[in-house]
């Protein structure tokens, strides 16, 4: 990780009237994403404008983008919600930060407009990014560490000498889950595909369990939680690990209310919810070099198409986030 952008300290450019983005104008595969001249958007009451140095890439962009977004998505739209930049111009009302801010975290509740030279983000939902972190980096935690804080802390409520099962811990969810457990002292069984296991016991789980050769069952029983990360029969199988009156906590599918019920199980899927207060609580770790931040692979803007293939696994990329650099 190198050193975030300086807080800014002299006049701000004058502002362009129109910007590079990556649209979408109908849903579909990664072919339908276009990278556009549009024009620059202004920021309204409790939003910011910022000056995109980097934008994440997660696998929700490529829900939106071929049509299976839980939430109403207007066509034509800029792909994009994870972002690190600089605060160009502050709408009405907006007190807790000023142009030449540096500034991490996400778009809106619709999660679109940061695959851009510039974007609109709610106040609300961004914080001042590390100072020790690139803007890469930054780019790269917002919406995956949250919902690895929440799913711990928030829906699971774990304390600490308590055991959370974390599936799907090499992930970029998962490896933040990881982290942030250890650190409160949670004993972590985490599970992993292939060749991840060094990587994952490095970030402090306790166990280790490589799915392609051993079953989590018989490493994890009447544990306290389960971080679902995995979904499908993963999930299902995780009922008979927890005691009565455990969590299951999934952040990708509903899990069955009937095999719940069945076992005194509470088990919920939950949407992340972006918060300037919830950034500042992952910026204050990071700044401590308490959590690693993993980034896989960094492509420009124009690259979105590219990334989005990577996304879908029709193209290799490395373990860890796929971010957008949009400015150097």
């Amino acid at each position: 990780m190198t050193a975030a952008t300086a807080p800014f300290a002299g006049p701000l450019k004058p502002l362009p009237d129109t910007i590079k983005a990556c649209r979408v104008h109908r849903f579909g595969p990664p072919e339908v994403i276009s990278l556009e001249d549009v024009a620059r958007p202004s920021p309204g009451p409790g939003e910011v404008l910022v000056r995109v140095a980097a934008a994440g890439v997660g696998p929700w962009d490529g829900w939106i983008r071929a049509g299976r977004s839980a939430l109403p998505q207007p066509l034509p739209l800029t792909l994009g919600s994870d972002l690190a930049g600089t605060v160009a111009a502050v709408g009405p009302d907006v007190t807790a930060f000023r142009p030449g801010d540096v500034v991490f975290g996400v778009t809106n509740a619709r999660f679109t407009g940061a695959y851009a030279e510039y974007a609109v983000a709610a106040a609300g939902m961004v914080a001042r990014q590390p100072t020790n972190l690139a803007d890469v980096d930054a780019a790269a935690v917002p919406v995956v560490a949250v919902t690895a804080w929440q799913a711990l802390f928030d829906q699971a409520g774990l304390k600490p000498k308590q055991t959370a099962l974390i599936h799907g811990a090499a992930g970029n969810v998962g490896a933040f889950a990881v982290q942030l457990a250890r650190r409160a002292g949670i004993k972590v069984v985490a599970t992993v595909r292939g060749k991840d296991a060094g990587f994952v016991r490095c970030l402090g789980a306790d166990r280790v369990v490589n799915v392609d050769h051993e079953r989590f069952e018989d490493a994890a029983q009447g544990v306290d939680a389960v971080i679902d990360l995995v979904g499908g029969e993963t999930q299902q199988r995780s009922f008979a690990v927890l005691k009565p009156g455990g969590r299951l906590i999934s952040a990708v599918s509903e899990p069955d209310p009937a095999q719940a019920a069945r076992g005194s199980i509470d088990a919920r899927f939950f949407l992340v919810e972006v918060t300037t207060a919830g950034l500042d609580r992952i910026a204050a770790l990071i700044a401590d070099g308490r959590l690693q931040v993993q980034v896989g692979a960094v492509l420009p803007l124009a690259g979105a198409r590219t990334a989005h293939e990577m996304l879908e696994g029709a193209r290799p990329h490395p373990r860890g986030k796929i971010v957008l650099r949009v400015r150097a």
